[in-house]
């Protein structure tokens, strides 16, 4: 893992699934990312991989899902529905995850770490 300019390479651009989740452990923080990719379109998320209702560090294995223009992250325990964007659960508005700024440079996905 190499730190430039406040973004930290995390892995390769090869190493993420496309429309499904991983989990990297940066600076001992579990972090869940996600590729989503369809024919004209790729974005990639970054947030918390802990689960702040399950109490557990399950999220990279939610389900990916949109509602209305919000794509989400359903949690594998107790389903509920997270925007990848903001971190904010759809389902209880006072829960938030922690939301990292991502980027792929030079095939590499590099994030800034938040306080």
């Amino acid at each position: 893992m190499t730190t430039l300019n406040n973004w930290v390479t995390v892995c390769s651009d090869a190493d993420l699934v496309a429309n499904s989740g991983v989990c990297a452990l940066v600076e001992d923080q579990q972090i869940a990312l996600f590729k989503i990719k369809s024919a004209n379109y790729e974005q990639v998320f970054a947030v918390s991989n802990w689960d702040p209702i399950g109490k557990a560090n399950v999220l990279y294995r939610g389900l990916l899902g949109s509602v209305a223009d919000c794509t989400v992250i359903v949690s594998p325990l107790y389903k509920q529905r997270y925007s990848l964007e903001t971190g904010v659960c759809l389902d209880d508005q006072e829960v938030k995850l922690k939301v990292y700024p991502v980027r792929i440079e030079q095939n590499q996905v590099q994030l800034q770490l938040v306080e």
